[in-house]
């Protein structure tokens, strides 16, 4: 491997570089289940919700991150210590936060009908969903998947991508998409009220997820909503 000299760096290619950095804004999350079961779930419940608007109202989440498990090998050299990789771990879950639209409160009565449903707590009308002294109604949860490909509560899919300002199909520029695996809600956080100030309600979510990748799009294509966000 050849060795690169130490060279000075000039002010004008320190420029070039920093000239188009990256932001922290601009970014699209898609999440949606498209269950046929939950489908129906939500019509019992008496649900109408639009999940295009649920993605409008993401305001921030963070990238994911990973992390390599080592073993140590202390016997191939004496007195060296080799780290060897065994496997690759990842966060496995990632916060979503959402403003909550004053119509419907759409972020929290999605995510909490998603959680109903892993439940299994169906009709709101049904005496056994109002029985608070059978303490057995929260607990026959459903299985993660079936063999059919329905029916499970990891069926949901979730997306995030990450763009820039500029973003332009005409200069191919490049979109980072991660897609996540498994994913399913774990928790939804309490959401503080006061009335000592006025302030704008946020639900934030934890998505658990087994895994994600990252999806190399072609150059120059540009979703439309995030075309939307951008023009």
């Amino acid at each position: 491997m050849a060795i690169i000299p130490p060279q000075r760096k000039s002010i004008s290619q320190v420029k070039a570089q920093l000239l188009n950095p990256a932001t922290t804004s601009h970014f699209q999350v898609s999440v949606s289940f498209q269950d046929r079961e939950f489908n129906r779930f939500k019509q019992e419940v008496g649900l109408n919700l639009d999940q295009g608007r649920l993605n409008i109202l993401c305001s921030d989440t963070s990238l994911p991150g990973s992390s390599f498990a080592t073993a140590d090998i202390t016997n191939n050299i004496p007195g060296v210590r080799e780290r060897h990789v065994y496997r690759r771990t990842y966060d496995e879950t990632i916060n979503l936060s959402f403003y909550c639209d004053a119509d419907q409160y759409l972020p929290i009565r999605f995510f909490e009908a998603w959680m109903n449903f892993i439940t299994n707590t169906t009709n709101r009308d049904d005496p056994e969903f109002q029985n608070a002294d059978r303490p057995s109604h929260f607990y026959r949860v459903k299985f993660p998947k079936t063999g059919d490909g329905f029916s499970g509560y990891q069926q949901g899919s979730l997306e995030l991508t990450k763009f820039e300002k500029n973003l332009d199909s005409r200069r191919k520029t490049r979109t980072l998409t991660y897609k996540f695996v498994n994913c399913f809600p774990l928790a939804i956080n309490s959401m503080p009220v006061s009335y000592d100030g006025s302030q704008l309600l946020k639900c934030t979510v934890g998505m658990a997820y087994s895994r994600y990748f990252i999806e190399d799009r072609p150059l120059g294509v540009i979703p439309r909503f995030i075309n939307a966000l951008t023009g």
